[in-house]
């Protein structure tokens, strides 16, 4: 954080919300409430750790209104409907107060290809390698050692972290973060047996990005088979994720680490996919399905709702078995408890 502070009085001009009390208190950090001190701003989301407000030494506390009264008697108070909402726009209006400002041109060490189009203010970073064909959008920031490969895009504003690979041909909208390790545009594992053994299906799609997009340090994403694998606009994907072939991710869905999705699945706008979960190809799931951590999913999806169950590892035809069993074992259950009252 900055050495600088603010007023409380500052950041309500910005952000908005009531300020009960603390007009004169000036905040020179954010902190959880059980390690703020009196410089500090921290809020409270969760009303399991409402005792604290109590015990809190934070300058300033983000409440709902249900807590509007407790966390005044303790000090200052910013109340507002969605404290986390609220805590999430304070961290961005803070690293845009407190982070250096952007470079802007490109480094000596950097190989620019004269056919690639660079717009306005754009930062190449050292040793990265941009080449003929690729469109650099205005304000765009890439990172040292990546690369751009031959007509790929980057639109305005988006920013590659160190080391991040954009394969030919594919693209990503205005306003993105992509952070390290990242390939865009790998080929995705497309193999047709033979006697003599695999041959390689050469992949011939790319990969579309939409905007405000954000793809965690690792992530894999492979260019399509023969159409585009498709991420659209406001998807938030974690690190170490892997996306197969011709996936198509809708609007607004996240997906935590270690998740993977086999090729050629569609998955639908506002989903949500815990961490390690896996989903199996060629499925379909409808808008605002969510998928619990380390869940298989191995049918499609065609209502909205809360998804759970990974399933023991076992021989094939033993778990099918076992599988079917399983589905009638609540059935079972209320059966035998029938039976024990007679």
């Amino acid at each position: 954080m900055s050495s600088t502070t603010v007023a409380l009085a500052e950041l309500i001009a910005a952000l908005g919300g009531d300020l009960l009390g603390g007009s004169e208190v000036r905040i020179g950090r954010i902190a959880p409430l059980d390690e703020a001190d009196g410089d500090c701003i921290s809020f409270l989301a969760n009303p399991r750790y409402q005792a604290q407000l109590g015990t809190t030494r934070a300058g300033c506390v983000i409440v709902a209104p249900a807590f509007a009264e407790a966390a005044a008697t303790r000090g200052a108070a910013i109340v507002t409907p969605d404290p986390y909402l609220y805590f999430a726009r304070l961290t961005q209006w803070w690293a845009a107060r407190t982070r250096p400002a952007p470079g802007v041109g490109v480094h000596p060490s950097a190989v620019v290809s004269p056919e690639a189009t660079l717009g306005r203010d754009v930062e190449i970073g050292p040793l990265a390698v941009v080449e003929a064909g690729a469109v650099i959008g205005d304000r765009a920031r890439i990172g040292a050692h990546c690369v751009v490969e031959r007509d790929a895009r980057v639109g305005e504003g988006t920013r590659l972290a160190p080391r991040v690979v954009l394969g030919y041909g594919c693209r990503i909208g205005a306003r993105g973060l992509v952070h390290s390790g990242v390939v865009i545009g790998a080929d995705g594992f497309g193999l047709a047996p033979s006697k003599q053994g695999y041959v390689k299906i050469e992949q011939l799609g790319n990969v579309t990005i939409g905007d405000d997009v954000e793809i965690g340090a690792n992530t894999c994403i492979d260019r399509g088979a023969l159409a585009d694998t498709v991420i659209e606009d406001g998807v938030k994907l974690d690190n170490l994720i892997q996306i197969a072939h011709n996936v198509h991710i809708g609007k607004n869905t996240a997906m935590a680490g270690c998740a993977a999705v086999a090729g050629s699945t569609r998955i639908g706008a506002n989903c949500t996919i815990g961490g390690a979960a896996n989903i199996i190809g060629h499925l379909t799931l409808v808008d605002g399905v969510h998928i619990s951590a380390a869940t298989t999913v191995t049918r499609s999806i065609a209502e909205p709702g809360v998804y759970s169950g990974p399933h023991p590892f076992e021989e094939n035809s033993s778990w099918q078995k076992n599988a079917a069993t399983l589905r009638q074992l609540h059935t079972l259950r209320e059966r035998v408890r029938a039976l024990e009252k007679k």
